[in-house]
């Protein structure tokens, strides 16, 4: 698809529409973003995209039938944005970038693109719509569409299994999980390269979260302090405050409050550095509980 094009159209419907670039940016992005696009400097992004088209009174599919196919930076910005909304859990905004994708005839003629939009309907039906059935056959209608026991698995297919043993381990299924989070593991050690380094993480934190869940907190630590080493190895964040209050949440629980509390303060400080404030206040009492619990473990 030519870039340059969708926004010599853009500029074309906005002045017969009659509205200035920042008219048309209001609500959606700045001016200047506007002025680049309409240059062909740079792309819009899959939700610009549909929200512009809105404000021209056009149909999103008009700008895909000026060209032939998306090219693949576009659906890499797809991915990028679903992958930061779904990590913030900004399952409703993240499934209206599915809805409009599953509307453009030239994005979905990949499998690999449909794929990602059935991945991620997935999620929003199990954790927006708690829809755990549904949730489980999309998963495996999208794992169907590129598995083959034949070949190595892709980080796409990782994630899909993750999400399905999740499903399980949500459904008190532990061993269906841990069947899962294995297939994974294997994936994971036959690969040699991988993009999205998080996707290591999630495997660790979910196997951390079953070791826990089935009493094993000494295991569930050794998983977290690996996916802890990863991260920092790798320089990626991904996940690493929820690591962190679990390591505390299994002292806890084994009553080593002293060795617990020291995890809940790093947790809070990285979830103030990644802006995550929604865990901070909760995390910050239950360290308040532990103090009392640890002095009264004392007496």
């Amino acid at each position: 698809m030519d870039y340059s094009i969708i926004g010599k159209k853009i500029k074309e419907l906005r002045q017969v529409v009659g509205i200035t670039q920042g008219e048309l940016a209001e609500g959606i992005c700045t001016q200047a973003l506007i002025s680049r696009i309409e240059k062909g400097d740079i792309y819009p992004s899959a939700t610009s995209l549909y929200q512009i088209s809105k404000k021209l009174g056009v149909d999103v599919n008009y700008f895909f039938e000026i060209g032939t196919t998306p090219r693949l930076d576009y659906v890499q910005e797809v991915e990028r944005q679903l992958r930061k909304l779904r990590v913030k859990h900004h399952y409703q905004e993240m499934m209206e970038i599915v809805k409009v994708e599953e509307k453009n005839p030239n994005f979905i003629q990949s499998e690999s693109n449909i794929q990602l939009l059935l991945w991620h309907r997935a999620i929003h039906t199990q954790e927006v719509l708690n829809n755990k059935t549904r949730a489980r056959s999309l998963l495996n209608e999208a794992l169907e569409l590129t598995y083959n026991t034949k070949k190595a698995l892709s980080e796409r297919e990782m994630e899909i299994l993750l999400s399905i043993g999740n499903i399980d381990f949500s459904e008190e299924n532990y061993d269906g999980a841990l069947n899962y989070y294995e297939k994974v593991k294997k994936g994971l050690t036959g690969s040699n390269h991988l993009q999205d380094k998080a996707v290591k993480t999630r495997l660790l934190y979910n196997l951390a979260r079953l070791q826990t869940r089935t009493g094993d907190y000494i295991e569930s630590n050794k998983s977290c302090m690996e996916a802890i080493r990863w991260s920092i190895d790798e320089e990626n964040m991904y996940g690493l405050g929820h690591i962190h209050y679990h390591v505390g949440y299994n002292f806890e629980l084994m009553k080593q409050y002293d060795k617990a509390i020291p995890y809940f303060d790093k947790a809070v400080l990285i979830f103030e550095l990644q802006d995550e404030h929604i865990y901070i206040s909760y995390i910050k009492k239950r360290k308040e509980e532990l103090i009392q619990r640890s002095e009264e473990h004392t007496l």
